[in-house]
């Protein structure tokens, strides 16, 4: 990727649902998710992450997703595909795919359940890095990883070219301006969590990979748009009423919830796959009431 589209790896990016219609990837309706978020103003494009159900896809629907995305963007905007595991091999294998189907970077989430030290974290992204010419977003979330990438860690692969940010999910907004001491001003700074996303910028982040742009891509891209020129009035407004979105997204296991608001906004089915099984009820209210409150429906 060249260095103007490494530039655009800023603002709102979604991270996609995989649609379903029963248990198979509905790819028509991913290509109209696709082309609905870049309508609706999206900066960029994160297929096959948490959110895209990649724990659940077999490695050719998770090639398949990424192929689709890069297809139907078309370069429009920037694709970061969803290339990480918990197995060095598999995530080189992944991003071998996206860098030959023409995905413009990839997002590395930090190895989970084998709990790998910070050696082992330097160890894996520097193979990866050494594998490829695309740009490595690190996806740091120790919530669901356990192992978290320690600021110093972080530091030591930024000085790597193509390790060029972090998508921060560690729920500490303290981490911001400590990685932007330790890595430079230059490295691209992402929230993971949507209700942090405002704050997170104060401190240097340039943009988040969102779950709520699922849903509310247009508020989401202008809440981004207004806080990165700094009119913090116009931003604040938007987030105040995206808020109990960010909330009831996640009032159950992800992404049930989101499929749900997606199906009330007439996008898609709302199917999961197991063992992701559908919001409860109490969810599926909190979702209609943060919809209303956005202005949605």
């Amino acid at each position: 990727m060249n260095e103007t589209m490494t530039a655009a790896l800023r603002g709102s990016m979604p991270a996609l649902v995989t649609p379903f219609k029963g248990d198979a990837v509905d790819f028509d309706g991913f290509a109209a998710h696709v082309e609905w978020q870049i309508g609706q103003g999206s900066h960029g494009l994160v297929p096959v992450g948490t959110t895209g159900e990649s724990p659940t896809l077999s490695h050719d629907e998770h090639y398949a997703v990424i192929t689709a995305c890069v297809e139907v963007a078309a370069k429009r905007v920037p694709v970061i595909a969803g290339c990480g595991s918990n197995d060095t091999r598999t995530a080189l294998a992944h991003l071998a795919h996206a860098e030959k189907v023409g995905a413009d970077a990839a997002l590395i989430v930090v190895p989970y359940y084998n709990k790998p030290s910070q050696a082992g974290l330097i160890a894996h992204f520097t193979a990866l890095h050494d594998a490829t010419g695309l740009p490595i977003i690190i996806y740091n979330i120790p919530g669901r990883s356990v192992a978290d990438m320690s600021v110093e860690t972080m530091a030591e692969l930024s000085r790597l070219p193509r390790i060029v940010g972090v998508k921060d999910a560690t729920g500490n907004i303290a981490r911001v301006a400590q990685q932007r001491l330790a890595c430079g001003a230059d490295f691209i700074q992402l929230s993971g969590n949507d209700d942090m996303a405002l704050g997170f910028n104060a401190q240097g982040g340039v943009g988040a990979i969102s779950v709520s742009a699922n849903v509310a891509p247009a508020l989401c891209a202008q809440m981004q748009e207004a806080s990165l020129r700094g009119d913090h009035a116009a931003a604040l407004a938007i987030n105040d009423r995206l808020q109990p979105l960010h909330a009831a997204l996640f009032a159950d296991a992800s992404p049930g919830p989101t499929k749900y608001a997606l199906q009330r906004l007439g996008r898609m089915t709302p199917d999961v796959r197991l063992p992701i099984a559908p919001p409860s009820a109490a969810a599926r209210a909190a979702v209609d009431a943060a919809l209303v409150h956005a202005g949605l429906i």
